[in-house]
């Protein structure tokens, strides 16, 4: 197949650092590449992959101090790439719902990974407008935010085999690893290993201030009010931002990784990037998590802080080599693509003008 994958513009493919889902495009394409399929990734010029890269921006937008707002650059880097698609038989949208317009005049199709959560009642109007678009699930957690949309499927993320390497020697500390706001739990997590007494490493973003909306001045406000006070404690340390080398040396020496979101979690990579250094996992059973760490054998579910500090005492009943055979598995990029490749076959197979488009075409 001859398939072009877009990427969102802020950061590079595969992230020096933050990215998650340009962790899993790079991930993906390569993987796709690797099965023999003609891939051309729209990403920022700086990144590094398998397929022919046709660039979107110069370089990734967050790395820019001037540029504080998003928005502009949604629209070119969604222009730039359906511009430059000629030829291809399919587009992989992994730009959110900004692909939509043009992907509905494309003459190429075009299905999008959803990445983030699904369950906002500003998307019910969104996706009645378009009904027909073509969407993939990264959990079935996440298609249960809006089950009227037109899914195809629900593919899970997976990262190559040989990005981690397990290490099955307990840990001596804690570990956190993601953005430093009240949604990923950042605070329970240090509450817990305060009222254990291990330590706990922190890796993760603080609020970014590239955003000026609602919810970007509350995460603002939690980290100054809440977590800032909690990150002073001397059980904890501060890693900032991390890239894979860096995580592969917190989760080699974490006996567990704490996730406690308070979100719906569209995926949560850190949960297999853990299970692929085989790390147990802590985390609240809430979004993906019940599809993706099993437990009582990759893990525990835990509640409340009360169930942290319960589960840590018994992490040793987790074996390690059953984290690290779950990842390979269930969660391996091969196995990404190789399902990301039934479902672009079947979709080219069986696809037919959607209505609302010949709706467009008549009047």
């Amino acid at each position: 197949m001859r398939i072009g994958v877009l990427a969102p513009p802020f950061v590079r493919v595969p992230p020096r650092r933050y990215g998650g889902t340009e962790r899993v495009v790079a991930a993906l394409t390569d993987a796709l590449v690797d099965r023999g399929h003609e891939v051309v990734l729209f990403a920022s010029a700086d990144s590094r992959t398998k397929a022919r890269l046709e660039p979107i921006v110069d370089a990734p937008v967050w790395e820019n101090p001037r540029f504080a707002d998003n928005g502009p650059f949604w629209t070119l880097a969604v222009d730039r790439a359906y511009r430059g698609a000629d030829g291809l038989e399919l587009m992989h949208n992994h730009a959110d719902f900004h692909a939509y317009p043009l992907a509905r005049r494309a003459a190429m199709p075009t299905v999008t990974t959803q990445h983030w959560r699904m369950d906002l009642p500003e998307l019910v109007p969104l996706y009645e407008e378009y009904a027909e678009h073509p969407l993939i699930a990264v959990s079935n957690a996440q298609r249960r935010g809006l089950p009227t949309a037109n899914w195809l499927a629900t593919v899970h993320h997976g990262l190559p085999r040989d990005l981690y390497r397990p290490s099955f020697a307990p840990g001596t500390y804690l570990a956190f690893c993601g953005r430093l706001s009240r949604d990923k739990g950042a605070h329970t997590a240090i509450q817990t290993a305060i009222r254990t007494g291990i330590p706990i490493k922190m890796a993760g973003r603080r609020p970014t201030g590239l955003r000026s909306d609602q919810e970007e001045r509350a995460e603002r406000e939690y980290y100054e009010s809440v977590l800032a006070p909690l990150l002073r404690h001397p059980l904890v340390e501060e890693l900032g931002e991390i890239g894979d080398a860096e995580k592969q040396k917190l989760y080699d020496g974490a006996m567990a990784v704490l996730l406690p979101i308070q979100w719906p979690e569209p995926f949560g990579l850190v949960l297999i990037e853990a299970l692929a250094c085989a790390t147990p996992v802590l985390a609240s059973p809430a979004g993906s998590v019940p599809e993706v760490i099993r437990d009582r054998v990759t893990g525990f579910h835990c509640r409340s802080v009360d169930d942290y500090v319960r589960a840590i005492g018994r992490i040793g009943d987790i074996d390690r080599k059953s984290c690290r055979r779950e990842f390979e598995e269930r969660f391996s990029a091969d196995l990404m693509a190789r399902r990301y490749e039934q479902v672009f076959a079947e979709f080219l197979g069986t696809r037919e003008r959607p209505v609302r488009v010949r709706e467009l075409t008549r009047s």
